[in-house]
Protein backbone atom coordinates (compact mmCIF):
# COMPACT_ATOMS: atom_id res chain seq x y z
CA UNK A 1 0.00 0.00 0.00
CA UNK A 2 1.69 3.60 -0.94
CA UNK A 3 0.42 6.70 -1.37
CA UNK A 4 -0.08 6.37 -5.41
CA UNK A 5 -1.57 3.08 -4.96
CA UNK A 6 -3.28 2.23 -1.84
CA UNK A 7 -4.55 -1.11 -2.61
CA UNK A 8 -2.30 -4.16 -1.32
CA UNK A 9 -1.62 -6.70 -4.47
CA UNK A 10 -2.48 -10.03 -3.32
CA UNK A 11 -0.96 -11.90 -6.08
CA UNK A 12 1.10 -9.47 -8.36
CA UNK A 13 1.35 -12.08 -10.84
CA UNK A 14 -2.60 -12.44 -11.61
CA UNK A 15 -3.89 -10.19 -14.02
CA UNK A 16 -8.12 -9.67 -13.39
CA UNK A 17 -9.90 -9.46 -16.60
CA UNK A 18 -11.64 -5.58 -16.75
CA UNK A 19 -15.08 -7.06 -16.30
CA UNK A 20 -14.30 -8.91 -13.69
CA UNK A 21 -13.16 -5.63 -11.94
CA UNK A 22 -14.09 -2.30 -10.71
CA UNK A 23 -12.51 0.35 -8.60
CA UNK A 24 -14.12 2.97 -7.26
CA UNK A 25 -13.56 6.34 -5.47
CA UNK A 26 -16.60 8.20 -3.75
CA UNK A 27 -17.30 10.76 -0.58
CA UNK A 28 -17.45 8.93 2.83
CA UNK A 29 -21.31 9.77 2.95
CA UNK A 30 -23.93 7.44 3.92
CA UNK A 31 -25.75 8.71 0.03
CA UNK A 32 -22.38 8.19 -1.70
CA UNK A 33 -22.14 4.58 -0.27
CA UNK A 34 -25.66 4.01 -1.50
CA UNK A 35 -25.44 5.24 -4.52
CA UNK A 36 -21.77 3.48 -5.35
CA UNK A 37 -23.34 -0.06 -4.55
CA UNK A 38 -26.13 1.01 -7.05
CA UNK A 39 -23.17 1.21 -9.74
CA UNK A 40 -21.49 -1.60 -8.68
CA UNK A 41 -24.52 -4.06 -8.80
CA UNK A 42 -25.04 -3.05 -12.46
CA UNK A 43 -21.05 -3.81 -13.46
CA UNK A 44 -20.10 -7.34 -15.16
CA UNK A 45 -18.38 -8.42 -11.89
CA UNK A 46 -21.49 -8.47 -9.72
CA UNK A 47 -24.27 -8.31 -12.31
CA UNK A 48 -24.01 -11.99 -13.27
CA UNK A 49 -24.57 -13.29 -9.51
CA UNK A 50 -27.15 -15.14 -7.94
CA UNK A 51 -29.58 -13.63 -5.77
CA UNK A 52 -28.11 -14.69 -2.55
CA UNK A 53 -24.49 -14.03 -3.58
CA UNK A 54 -25.44 -10.76 -5.12
CA UNK A 55 -27.32 -10.22 -1.69
CA UNK A 56 -24.41 -11.39 0.53
CA UNK A 57 -22.41 -9.60 -1.44
CA UNK A 58 -24.37 -6.26 -0.97
CA UNK A 59 -25.04 -6.52 2.43
CA UNK A 60 -20.84 -7.13 3.18
CA UNK A 61 -20.17 -4.20 1.22
CA UNK A 62 -22.99 -2.08 2.64
CA UNK A 63 -21.82 -2.86 6.25
CA UNK A 64 -18.13 -2.50 6.04
CA UNK A 65 -18.27 0.72 4.02
CA UNK A 66 -21.38 2.42 6.13
CA UNK A 67 -18.50 1.00 9.01
CA UNK A 68 -15.92 3.47 7.13
CA UNK A 69 -18.47 6.73 7.17
CA UNK A 70 -19.95 6.33 10.43
CA UNK A 71 -16.18 5.71 12.72
CA UNK A 72 -13.44 6.32 10.28
CA UNK A 73 -14.97 9.96 8.77
CA UNK A 74 -16.79 10.24 12.34
CA UNK A 75 -14.87 13.88 12.76
CA UNK A 76 -14.08 14.98 9.24
CA UNK A 77 -15.22 14.18 5.84
CA UNK A 78 -13.09 12.19 3.65
CA UNK A 79 -13.16 9.85 0.47
CA UNK A 80 -13.23 5.90 0.21
CA UNK A 81 -11.49 3.51 -2.33
CA UNK A 82 -13.11 0.36 -3.06
CA UNK A 83 -11.39 -2.21 -5.45
CA UNK A 84 -13.25 -6.02 -6.49
CA UNK A 85 -12.12 -8.39 -7.99
CA UNK A 86 -13.62 -11.55 -9.11
CA UNK A 87 -11.66 -14.69 -9.78
CA UNK A 88 -13.29 -18.34 -9.64
CA UNK A 89 -15.69 -18.42 -6.82
CA UNK A 90 -14.31 -15.36 -4.69
CA UNK A 91 -15.21 -11.78 -5.10
CA UNK A 92 -12.06 -10.26 -3.26
CA UNK A 93 -12.35 -6.68 -1.82
CA UNK A 94 -10.00 -3.64 -0.86
CA UNK A 95 -11.44 -0.78 1.08
CA UNK A 96 -8.93 2.28 1.86
CA UNK A 97 -9.46 5.39 3.84
CA UNK A 98 -7.73 8.20 5.43
CA UNK A 99 -9.83 8.19 8.46
CA UNK A 100 -9.25 7.32 11.97
CA UNK A 101 -8.01 3.85 12.90
CA UNK A 102 -10.21 1.04 13.75
CA UNK A 103 -9.74 0.79 17.77
CA UNK A 104 -6.59 -1.63 18.70
CA UNK A 105 -5.89 -1.55 15.31
CA UNK A 106 -7.93 -4.52 14.23
CA UNK A 107 -11.59 -4.97 13.34
CA UNK A 108 -14.19 -5.52 16.03
CA UNK A 109 -14.58 -8.92 17.22
CA UNK A 110 -17.95 -8.89 15.86
CA UNK A 111 -19.54 -10.47 18.84
CA UNK A 112 -23.99 -10.49 18.59
CA UNK A 113 -25.11 -7.55 21.01
CA UNK A 114 -27.56 -8.84 23.93
CA UNK A 115 -30.85 -9.22 22.61
CA UNK A 116 -33.99 -8.91 25.03
CA UNK A 117 -37.41 -8.39 24.83
CA UNK A 118 -38.35 -7.56 21.29
CA UNK A 119 -39.61 -3.82 21.90
CA UNK A 120 -35.73 -3.47 23.10
CA UNK A 121 -33.78 -4.84 19.89
CA UNK A 122 -30.77 -2.92 19.22
CA UNK A 123 -30.59 -0.89 16.21
CA UNK A 124 -27.22 -2.04 15.50
CA UNK A 125 -24.76 -4.45 16.85
CA UNK A 126 -24.58 -6.63 13.80
CA UNK A 127 -22.56 -5.78 10.89
CA UNK A 128 -19.03 -6.67 12.33
CA UNK A 129 -20.37 -10.02 13.59
CA UNK A 130 -21.91 -10.77 9.47
CA UNK A 131 -18.85 -9.41 7.96
CA UNK A 132 -17.10 -12.16 10.20
CA UNK A 133 -19.04 -14.83 9.78
CA UNK A 134 -19.68 -14.14 5.94
CA UNK A 135 -16.33 -12.85 4.65
CA UNK A 136 -13.09 -15.01 4.59
CA UNK A 137 -9.84 -13.98 5.03
CA UNK A 138 -10.56 -10.58 6.79
CA UNK A 139 -7.60 -8.42 7.33
CA UNK A 140 -6.84 -4.66 8.28
CA UNK A 141 -3.82 -2.75 7.58
CA UNK A 142 -3.14 1.01 9.17
CA UNK A 143 0.18 2.22 7.30
CA UNK A 144 0.68 5.96 6.34
CA UNK A 145 -2.21 7.56 7.87
CA UNK A 146 -4.55 4.70 5.89
CA UNK A 147 -6.68 1.73 6.70
CA UNK A 148 -6.81 -0.81 4.41
CA UNK A 149 -9.47 -3.46 5.19
CA UNK A 150 -9.75 -6.67 2.51
CA UNK A 151 -11.22 -10.02 2.59
CA UNK A 152 -12.92 -12.30 0.35
CA UNK A 153 -16.51 -13.29 -0.87
CA UNK A 154 -16.86 -16.81 -1.65
CA UNK A 155 -19.71 -16.96 -4.31
CA UNK A 156 -21.05 -19.76 -6.46
CA UNK A 157 -20.11 -17.85 -10.20
CA UNK A 158 -24.19 -18.52 -11.62
CA UNK A 159 -27.49 -17.05 -11.55
CA UNK A 160 -30.04 -18.66 -9.99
Amino acid sequence: MTAADPFPDPDPGFRVPRDLSADLVFAATTGAVREGLARLLALPILADLGADDRGTTELLLAEALNNVVEHAYANWPGEIRLRLSRKGGDITVCICDQGLPMPDNAPPRGTLPVIGAPEHLPEGGFGWFLIRNLARDLAYRRQDGSNALSFRIPVDNQDD
